[in-house]
This record gives structure tokens, C-alpha cells and sequence, in this order.
């Protein structure tokens, strides 16, 4: 990868750094999940600053960085927006996101998992959420080589439980579900 590189990726989370910037953390189709800096997105006056949304999937160009990689200009490619006014929907993509965030380790490219994301992302505002959810939970699992053991095969519901004993942590996207129940 030379100092400037393209790649397509789906923004996982943002995070407010100084008075006009943002981290982005993105997993992308080339080079897994990555950090950039997005300079001046914060301003009013930002032409960037729509385009790097939680949820969009967009081209990006950047420049590699010390610390940071350096976001140059995104394009972007799907904002889903059939599901973006629905708060279920939305919290349970920022549930996916910040699955992907929380199990894939930084700079490990997986092709797949990038593609899983785009799929139930899109598949969001058509189908049922818990089955969807369950779907999305083995489906990134098996991908990410942790599999789903025997006794919870059977069990109906969600793997958080189980994907929380995994990550260590508790997952802050349930945590939000449950308040809008």
C-alpha cells in the first residue's frame, strides 16, 4: 500500500476529536477495520461531512498517516435509506456495527465480512428484525471462526450473551434497545 490508496468501506463509528474533526473507525473491503481522520467534517460549511454517516458504505480515498490515516474525499455509494427514519432499524444497525467494531481485530482485511455488513444492512428495511438479528449473529460468527456452540444452536432470541463472554465487554447497542421498548 503505497501513501494514498482507495477503498470501499461502511463507517462503524465516529468519535468527535478537536474542534472540527472526527475519527471514523471503518471496516473496509481491502484493509479491514481502520481508524482516519476526518478534518473540518464538524464545520457547517463541510461539503464531507454528509458523507461520512454512521451506516454509509462510500468509496474512500486516503492518506496513510503516523497516527491516523487521513480521509481525502468520500463517495458515497449506499445511505440506506429506506430504514434511516425507523429507530428499531437504526438501532439495530448501530447493533451490527458495533459487532463488526467489537469482534474483527484492526487492519485484518476480510472480504466477507465487509460483504455480510452490506448484505443485512440492506436487508433492513425489508425483513424481520429478530430473525434478522439471530441471522446476522451466526452468519458473523461462523465468518469470524468462533462458530455458535450446539446448546445455543436450539435457543430462540439473540446471541448476546454469548457474543459479550466473547468481546469481554457489554454491548452498548442493547443497552439503547431496551430504553426504546
Amino acid at each position: 500500500m503505497g501513501r494514498t490508496y482507495k477503498t470501499e468501506g461502511i463507517i462503524l463509528k465516529r468519535t468527535n476529536y478537536g474542534e472540527a474533526d472526527k475519527i471514523l473507525t471503518i471496516y473496509t473491503k481491502h484493509y479491514g477495520k481502520i481508524r482516519a481522520l476526518a478534518k473540518g467534517v464538524r464545520r457547517v460549511t463541510s461539503r464531507r461531512g454528509g458523507n461520512v454517516e454512521l451506516f454509509n458504505q462510500a468509496i474512500l480515498f486516503l492518506n496513510k498517516g503516523r497516527n491516523f490515516d487521513l480521509l481525502t474525499e468520500a463517495q458515497v455509494t449506499k445511505s440506506f435509506k429506506t430504514w434511516r427514519k425507523d429507530l428499531k432499524k437504526v438501532v439495530l444497525a448501530y447493533y451490527f456495527v458495533e459487532l463488526v467494531d467489537k469482534l474483527t481485530p484492526d487492519e485484518q482485511a476480510s472480504q466477507a465480512v465487509f460483504q455480510l455488513l452490506s448484505y443485512y444492512l440492506d436487508k433492513l428495511g425489508t425483513a424481520n428484525l429478530p430473525e434478522l438479528t439471530r441471522s446476522f449473529e451466526e452468519a458473523l460468527l461462523r465468518e469470524l471462526g468462533f462458530g455458535v456452540p450446539q446448546e445455543l444452536k436450539q435457543e430462540p432470541g439473540s446471541l448476546k450473551d454469548y457474543i459479550e463472554t466473547i468481546t469481554e465487554k457489554k454491548l452498548n447497542s442493547q443497552e439503547i434497545a431496551r430504553e426504546i421498548d
